[in-house]
């Protein structure tokens, strides 16, 4: 092989059109490399191996900036319930378990009126996980609204690292401690008596949100430089092995000045590539977890609509990796509409496979860099439209038209779905639902608006807002004399000598012109007809209307 200068090669390439260049480099050995690195990270370890201990001390955890306080709804009662029937195996793991925790001082004895039964959840590994069911006294709990992390943000501050590490923190709940007011809440019934948690147990509303504040609290200065932080799960990520190692000892330094002890089984160094969250990272990009993807393969056809959600939530998870979700997933997510009969179609299960082959075959997302440019490119099309003035913006919907900016047009459509005979004058709303079911603009609610309340004919027939006019109103000027006469009765006068105390009283509505016919109290209805035929029929006529209360 002939060694040569690049101005001679490119002058041999001109000259014969055809080169191949070997470019030489300096290859260090990835054995010694990787030893190195090795022991860099044992050092590291066995400095801080106080806490990487192998079970949480004998003590209560300090107490730390963030306690967890459960707070309830205004006028909410002790919640209580019966303890579980459980198997005899259930009651023999219960009984070391509660055992553990009062060796650790982690639980004490409870005369609290709270009181929540335990129950038992397998672990991976096939042992028990005890758990207490809270979800009474979570639903009368105020929640707290502090955020949790957004998992795509946090990948994304992953980009240009190539070397990675995770942590676990040991029982991390467990390092938290209950505030002094909220620990009768947490008191839980066994056969073997009541129980209250000094530390922060798992299955809180507001466990996760202590917790993640408290991580943000100390490991602020860190976050997004070298470390994100999910609960309890922590990454710390580095451009190269020297960085990382300073990175690695910065974290163990907060976590043993805040006294947090991290698993060391759980726990991974110097990684190439890391599972987060759900998530293969390395230096090319984030992967569906290897893992998730056997999952996918082995999913069976969803049955109900319970089956049907758990299926989209996951697809939903790494929608992401996935050209075109929401258009692949529509027939499915329009099956979950309320009510939409559950009928499983062969549309849902061409959607089902389709996307279960696209997850199966998801590309790795390379992580941006906003320090670099941008190339945005479109879809080619084979047709090239020229000197045509045209605006391009976001079109809502998988199926609408694009109304443009064209006044006449959109007039016309607006007349279409509200003043012809079929359209029947709706409001604005119900013009708007229509309208938009095929059709989007922007603004289009507005101009919708306006145009409905400026309709003559909707102005003209709509019912009027007003009261009615009630029975106090003036009346309208009869006609002519007599037609219209009003009856009452003056009461409460002395008796005359003739028995008379009170006075029947008719008016003219037309002249004013009035009789004042003497009469009494007690008169029955025959008398005072008998009256009023005497006194006014017989002068007058008879009335149309006659008004009296």
């Amino acid at each position: 092989m002939e060694l040569e200068t690049l101005a001679r090669f490119e002058k041999d390439v001109k000259r014969t059109d055809t080169g191949f260049l070997a470019i030489a480099t300096e290859v260090e050995n990835d054995g010694e490399k990787a030893s190195e690195t090795s022991e860099k990270i044992k050092e590291l370890l066995k400095e801080f191996q106080d806490i990487l201990p192998d079970d949480l001390p004998n003590e209560l955890p300090p107490y730390r900036t963030h306690q967890h306080e459960i707070v309830e709804e205004p006028g909410s009662k002790p919640t209580f319930r019966a303890p579980y029937r459980l198997s005899p195996t259930e009651l023999t793991d219960m009984k070391k378990q509660i055992e553990y925790l009062l060796a650790k001082g982690l639980i004490r004895p409870s005369t609290s009126p709270y009181g929540a039964p335990v129950l038992f959840t397998p672990k991976p590994d096939g042992s028990l996980r005890m758990c207490i069911d809270y979800r009474a006294l979570n639903k009368q709990t105020i929640k707290n609204k502090y955020p949790i992390p957004r998992i795509d943000d946090l990948l994304d501050q992953l980009r240009g690292a190539t070397v990675f590490s995770k942590l676990d923190l040991r029982s991390g709940y467990w390092q938290i401690r209950m505030a002094d007011n909220s620990i009768h809440k947490t008191a839980f019934r066994t056969r073997y008596g009541s129980y209250e948690y000094l530390v922060m147990p798992f299955g809180l509303t507001n466990a996760p949100a202590t917790f993640q504040a408290e991580m943000n609290h100390i490991l602020r200065p860190l976050l997004d430089e070298c470390v994100v932080v999910y609960l309890d799960d922590i990454l710390i990520y580095s451009r190269d092995m020297k960085q990382h190692v300073e990175h690695l000892r910065r974290v163990f330094e907060i976590l043993r000045r805040e006294r947090f002890y991290v698993k060391l089984s759980k726990s991974e160094f110097a990684l190439e590539k890391v599972q987060f969250l759900g998530h293969l990272v390395s230096a090319q990009g984030v992967h569906v977890d290897p893992k998730k993807v056997e999952a996918v393969r082995t999913w069976k056809t969803p049955e109900n609509v319970k089956e049907l959600q758990q299926f989209l939530g996951f697809a939903n998870y790494y929608n992401r990796f996935v050209p075109q979700y929401a258009k692949l997933a529509t027939p499915l997510t329009n099956l979950l509409k309320k009510n939409t009969p559950y009928k499983w179609e062969t549309k849902h299960q061409e959607a089902v496979e389709q996307l279960k082959q696209a997850l199966t075959s998801a590309p790795v997302l390379i992580l941006p860099d906003p320090e670099r440019d941008y190339v945005i490119e479109a879809d080619a099309k084979k047709r090239h439209l020229l000197q045509w003035d045209s605006d391009i913006a976001y079109r809502k919907g998988s199926t609408k038209i694009w109304v443009p900016n064209y006044p006449p047009l959109r007039q016309l459509l607006l007349e279409e779905y509200h003043d012809v005979l079929y359209a029947g004058h709706f409001g604005s709303n119900k013009t708007l639902t229509g309208i938009a079911k095929h059709y989007y603009w922007p603004h289009m609610a507005d101009d919708v608006q306006k145009f409905v309340t400026s309709c003559d004919t909707c102005q003209r027939m709509k019912s009027s807002k007003q009261k009615k006019a009630g029975l106090l109103q003036p009346l309208p000027v009869p006609e002519q004399p007599w037609q219209v006469v009003s009856l009452d009765f003056i009461t409460g006068l002395p008796p005359t000598s003739s028995g008379h105390d009170a006075i029947l009283v008719v008016i003219d509505k037309f002249s004013k012109m009035g009789h004042f016919i003497p009469t009494h109290t007690t008169a029955r209805t025959e008398e005072t007809a008998q009256l009023f035929v005497r006194h006014i029929i017989s002068q007058h006529g008879i009335p149309t209307t006659l008004i009296s209360d």
